[in-house]
């Protein structure tokens, strides 16, 4: 589990780093560790099953370092992008942050459905719920 936690909060500083000030992605990437734990934890306790933390808490941070890992090579590409001039850069760029949200979304909600036995719709709403959680809410206090 610690080495997954390890792994995304440095491939998070880099993804961060390189979007804004190494120092506010730094603190970003762990605001939202703080919160991923802290949700997992909240939601493990109110499903009584606390014993399953690891389990739970390993296979969401495994979908969270292969979405990181994407999300390094698209700002890799974005760096290339803005080398090249190329006038759709944004579109691109939007596209593929886009299409790695829904795809973690879906990830996660297939997580939970799995993990919990709910139904589809609940698991995307927790998964919707947990990702606002974990990337919203940091995301926030580091604007004020």
């Amino acid at each position: 589990m610690w080495k997954n936690v390890s792994f995304y909060i440095i491939s998070g500083c880099i993804v961060e780093g390189l979007i804004s000030d190494p120092a506010d992605g730094t603190l970003e990437v762990l605001g939202r560790f703080i919160m991923a734990f802290s949700s997992i934890a909240v939601l493990l306790l109110f499903e009584k099953k606390w014993h399953y933390f690891n389990q739970l808490y390993t296979s969401i941070f495994v979908c969270e370092n292969f979405i990181m890992t994407l999300a390094v090579g698209a700002e890799m590409l974005d760096l290339w992008m803005t080398m090249q001039h190329i006038e759709t850069r944004e579109e691109i760029n939007i596209a593929a942050a886009t299409i790695l949200v829904v795809w973690y979304i879906a990830i996660v909600s297939y997580i939970f459905r799995q993990f919990f036995n709910y139904r589809t719709s609940v698991s995307v709403i927790f998964a919707f719920s947990y990702f606002v959680l974990t990337y919203g809410v940091p995301m926030l206090l580091m604007d004020i």
